[in-house]
């Protein structure tokens, strides 16, 4: 069985990664592209000037073979095909762990939905409170200090999940509140100057963007995810009944 959850959690991912490409093309891309141009804009002293040139040609070529060479769109999909079929491994080993069946059927793809829910308030959400998405341009915070502080607390919204949702001890429910929360009440590290030459606007669009996106690619991968555990489990159940 565990081989054919395996390949079961792959598939869902696979589909996944493949279906996100073209939701991320339909706006995240364009505000992405859109926020370059403001990273990317002249500086007004001389010598920044001088140097912006040199550069400019270089640039401008990178730009067209990411284009037409589709380099950018096949980053894009290598990176959501190997994010799907990573998170789908971790949803179906947590599905395992925590001995959640999937009925064949409508049920077993809710219950796959809820699932893939969860995990993007885990993943997304949790995190996105105090660390949201950021565009190209924004200021610079450690990447190790962010590493270390979203590893956190998507461990910790995921053991509060776990308590509130499947524990039936009120005391369980409000720990898991607290595990929830306390990360934010820490506080995710900022960086010193939070000045940037992005729009406020484009960054609220972005973070909006971003965070609708991940939610139709976790229940999309949540649903595939319980339909195939679905087809698994009453498969292995007609083996045992023959």
């Amino acid at each position: 069985m565990i081989v054919r959850l395996l390949l079961a959690a792959l598939a869902a991912g696979l589909i996944a990664g493949l279906v996100m490409t073209p939701a991320q093309y339909t706006k995240i891309v364009p505000l992405i592209l859109e926020a370059e141009t403001y990273e990317n804009a002249p500086a007004t002293d001389d010598a920044a000037e001088a140097t912006a040139a040199h550069d400019h040609s270089a640039h401008d070529h990178g730009e067209e073979a990411s284009f037409l060479g589709f380099g950018r769109l096949g980053n894009t999909i290598l990176a959501n095909i190997a994010a799907g079929g990573g998170f789908a491994l971790l949803l179906g080993g947590a599905a395992l762990v925590l001995g959640l069946h999937f009925p064949r059927g409508r049920e077993g793809v809710v219950r796959g939905l809820m699932l893939g829910a969860a995990a993007w308030f885990a993943v997304q959400l949790a995190p996105g409170w105090s660390l949201p998405p950021e565009l190209p341009g924004f200021p610079y915070v450690d990447l190790m200090q962010r590493q270390v502080w979203w590893i956190a607390t998507v461990a910790l919204s995921a053991i509060g999940l776990y308590l509130m949702a499947l524990r039936p001890e009120w005391v369980a429910k409000a720990v898991g509140v607290v595990l929830i929360v306390a990360p934010h009440v820490y506080g995710a590290p900022q960086p010193a100057d939070i000045s940037s030459d992005v729009p406020a606007f484009l960054a609220s669009e972005f973070t909006t963007a971003a965070l609708a996106t991940t939610l139709f690619f976790w229940l999309l991968l949540g649903g595939l995810l319980g339909f195939f555990l679905s087809r698994v489990e009453a498969g292995d159940a007609a083996a045992r009944a023959g």
